[in-house]
C-alpha cells in the first residue's frame, strides 16, 4: 500500500513573479498563522545547466512559457491588485536574467537563521525599489545589509555545492510536486494554484493538522509593446509593457 502523502502544507515561492511577492505579502500581512505553518519551497526558471540536471535525474521544469498578450494582462492585473493592497511596485527590468543568482543564496540565508529576512529583503529590492535582483551586486549588497558573506552569496550560482546539491534537489521537488507556476500551494493531495487561492489554501491548513516548519524549507525541496496595446493603463504601465519582464502568471490562465 502506498504511504499517504504529507500533511505539511508547502508554498512554492520565487522573487521573479509579481503574484508570488504579491501572495507571500497576503501570507504575512493577512495570514500569518499559515506564514508560520507552512514549509517554503524554492521555485525558480533554471539556465541550461539546471534544466540538463534535472533531465539527468529523468524530471523536467514543468512551465511553459506564456503569450505576449499574457504578458500585457499581467501588466493591468497586477497594477489592480496592488492598488487594493496600498502596495507601490515599481517595475524591474531584467538583462538576460539568471534566476540562480537571486535564489541560490536564500540557502545560505537558511543557514544563517535569515531565511525569512532573505525573502523580504529581495521581494523589496525587486518589486518596490525595482532593482535587478539578477545583478550580483545588487545580492552582494543585500547580503551585506544582512550580515551574510557578500562574496559568497554574490557567488552562489556558481557553487556546485549549491547548485549541484540544494539547489538541484528544489527543482526536483518542485517537479515531483507538479508545480507548474508560483505561487503554487500544497496540503496533502490538495494543490491551489495563484493568489486567488490562497485563502482556500488557508482555510485548508487551518482545518487541517497542526503547525509545520515554519518559513523555512527543507533541501529537499515583452518588449516592443505600442500605447494601444494596453487600453486605459496608466503611463507607467505602458513604459513596462516595452521594456520590462512582468513575469509569468501565478494564477492567472
Amino acid at each position: 500500500m502506498a504511504a499517504k502523502r504529507g500533511k505539511v502544507p508547502r508554498f512554492y515561492f520565487n522573487f521573479r513573479s509579481p503574484y508570488s511577492w504579491i501572495a507571500y505579502r497576503d501570507l504575512m500581512d493577512r495570514y500569518p498563522d499559515v506564514a508560520q505553518a507552512v514549509e517554503w519551497q524554492l521555485w525558480w526558471e533554471p539556465d541550461a545547466d539546471g534544466e540538463r540536471r534535472m533531465a539527468e535525474h529523468g524530471h523536467h521544469f514543468p512551465y511553459s512559457a506564456m503569450s505576449r498578450e499574457k504578458h500585457l494582462y499581467i501588466l493591468q492585473d497586477v497594477r489592480r491588485l496592488t492598488t487594493d493592497r496600498g502596495l507601490a511596485v515599481s517595475w524591474p527590468v531584467d538583462h538576460d536574467p539568471v534566476w540562480e543568482v537571486p535564489h541560490l543564496p536564500y540557502f545560505l540565508a537558511l543557514d544563517a537563521g535569515l531565511g525569512p529576512a532573505w525573502i523580504e529583503r529581495v521581494y523589496r529590492a525587486r518589486w518596490q525599489e525595482g532593482r535587478d535582483i539578477c545583478d550580483r551586486a545588487t545580492i552582494a549588497d543585500i547580503a551585506g545589509e544582512l550580515g551574510l558573506p557578500a562574496e559568497r552569496a554574490a557567488a552562489a550560482a556558481d557553487d556546485e555545492e549549491l547548485r549541484g546539491g540544494r539547489g538541484l534537489r528544489a527543482l526536483l521537488a518542485l517537479s515531483d510536486a507538479g508545480a507548474f507556476g508560483v505561487p503554487f500551494f500544497t496540503h496533502g493531495y490538495d494543490k491551489f494554484w495563484g493568489v486567488d487561492r490562497l485563502a482556500a489554501f488557508v482555510a485548508s491548513v487551518r482545518s487541517g493538522s497542526g503547525p509545520g516548519s515554519g518559513s523555512r524549507s527543507r533541501d529537499t525541496p515583452p518588449a516592443g509593446a505600442s500605447d494601444a496595446d494596453v487600453a486605459g493603463a496608466p503611463d507607467a504601465d505602458f513604459a513596462a509593457a516595452r521594456s520590462a519582464d512582468p513575469g509569468h502568471a501565478g494564477g492567472c490562465g
